[in-house]
């Protein structure tokens, strides 16, 4: 039977772990890639595989070019061909503070982690579809899950912001690209959400969701939330639609006075 293969980064945890499981439950066989072989990996594959559905470990570091090709063929040959990637890996920057003291090892691990290597990373996915005769029943996207700090500035790291940025313009390189060839690119865009990364502030943030508004929707994004944006997108559920950015945000961006 064909079938929608997924290839999720970074999605031993968190908002990777949870667009894995929504994928999972809407059909699709999961590649799931983690930095380590550790017991997280191993127990995000059983968070699956104990539900009937079709989940391999692939475990590797997304920022290692030469090691990309290889991890893609390695879900390939366990899963079959792939349909699907979802560029979910990142890092935050290594401390806040005053963007004057941004550091090089700082801004280069960002740019590294977060711009350069989903860019390989899709362009090593592509080359394999390009490539290759694709079924006309499945559906095949690239999606990279970036940042509202894509678009606002935030001065206490700024790094971050730059990298989630470049991020941004290389989905919509991508989406022009592959629209000849019939492969979908998205955005995602996720605000306050509540992850490892944000655990350190996310009370701050919250309290600023609820004393000053700063979300329309009054709460704290969850990582299922975004499971659910990419598994609606992942199986055509904005058909006629590419490079679009989809901004997870609970209205975090619009402006208002």
């Amino acid at each position: 039977m064909t079938q929608q293969v997924a290839f999720i980064t970074g999605a031993n945890r968190g908002i990777g772990l949870a667009i894995a499981q929504a994928l999972a439950a809407k059909g699709f066989a999961v590649a799931i890639n983690g930095l380590q072989d550790d017991d997280s990996l191993a127990a995000a594959v059983a968070s699956i595989t104990d539900q009937g559905g079709r989940a391999i470990k692939v475990p590797g570091d997304v920022s290692a070019l030469d090691q990309q090709d290889a991890m893609l063929a390695q879900a390939e040959d366990a899963l079959g061909p792939l349909t699907t990637l979802i560029n979910n890996a990142g890092v935050a920057a290594m401390a806040r503070g005053d963007l004057l003291d941004v550091t090089e090892a700082s801004y280069d691990r960002c740019m590294a982690i977060n711009a350069k290597a989903p860019f390989f990373f899709s362009q090593a996915f592509a080359k394999r579809l390009v490539g290759r005769r694709r079924e006309e029943a499945l559906f095949y996207s690239l999606i990279n899950i970036t940042s509202s700090s894509a678009r606002a500035v935030s001065v206490s790291r700024l790094e971050y912001c730059v990298s989630k940025a470049a991020a941004a313009m290389m989905t919509q390189g991508f989406a022009v690209r592959l629209g000849q060839e019939g492969i979908a690119v998205y955005d995602i865009q996720p605000g306050v959400i509540a992850t490892d990364m944000t655990a350190p502030v996310i009370e701050e943030y919250q309290r600023r969701i609820d004393e000053e508004g700063l979300t329309v929707l009054p709460r704290v994004g969850t990582p299922q939330d975004m499971g659910s944006i990419a598994a609606m997108l992942a199986s055509g559920g904005m058909p006629y639609t590419t490079g679009h950015v989809i901004s997870a945000d609970a209205g975090l961006l619009i402006s208002r006075y």
